[in-house]
């Protein structure tokens, strides 16, 4: 039970006539626009725009000097085990945590007696992620994770629906690098 002496009431401060027609803020606004304005014509200094792809952005921060990103995540892929194969157990629980539903796994009994199933069809749709990385936390096993490789270019959307394989080749073309 709440006692009357727990709630606390805050009082607002009154505005001013000319805060309330808002246009000291709007000439802040104003004023911070112009700023900008001038400080990258007057001093002539670099355009933040690059012209992709001729120019790529490696201007990222690096974590601890190692080879990847820190705070980026990019393009998945799944792992391959001791034995080169795929690492997923088929749990489900990527597909289960991921917010924009864009994992949908077919799983199989094992033909291996480590475990229990395994994935027979695995598809991701990179269009549709959002690349928060909840499957990659979810996975009791890293079988996926998320890789510093961040141009990953498709000409129609079934290009861009990864499956099995493709996120495989991923693994063998980012093996080297730290994972995310």
């Amino acid at each position: 039970m709440i006692h009357d002496d727990d709630i606390l009431l805050i009082e607002p401060k009154p505005i001013s006539r000319s805060e309330s027609t808002f246009l000291p803020e709007v000439f802040k606004g104003l004023g911070t626009t112009l700023k900008h304005l001038i400080g990258s014509v007057g001093r002539g200094s670099r355009n933040k725009t690059m012209c992709y792809p001729e120019e790529r952005r490696e201007d990222i921060p690096v974590e601890d000097g190692g080879l990847h990103k820190a705070n980026f995540r990019g393009v998945h892929r799944l792992n391959r085990d001791e034995d080169g194969r795929v690492k997923c157990v088929a749990c489900f629980m990527c597909q289960t945590a991921c917010p924009a539903h864009c994992i949908h796994i077919v799983g199989e009994e094992s033909p291996w007696d480590d475990r229990e199933k395994y994935p027979k069809q695995f598809d991701l749709d990179e269009l549709r992620c959002i690349y928060c990385g909840m499957c990659e936390e979810a996975c009791p096993v890293d079988a996926i994770e998320l890789t510093p490789v961040y141009d990953i270019v498709g000409l129609s959307r079934q290009e861009m629906v990864f499956d099995k394989e493709k996120l495989l080749a991923v693994y063998d073309q980012t093996v080297e690098d730290k994972p995310m």
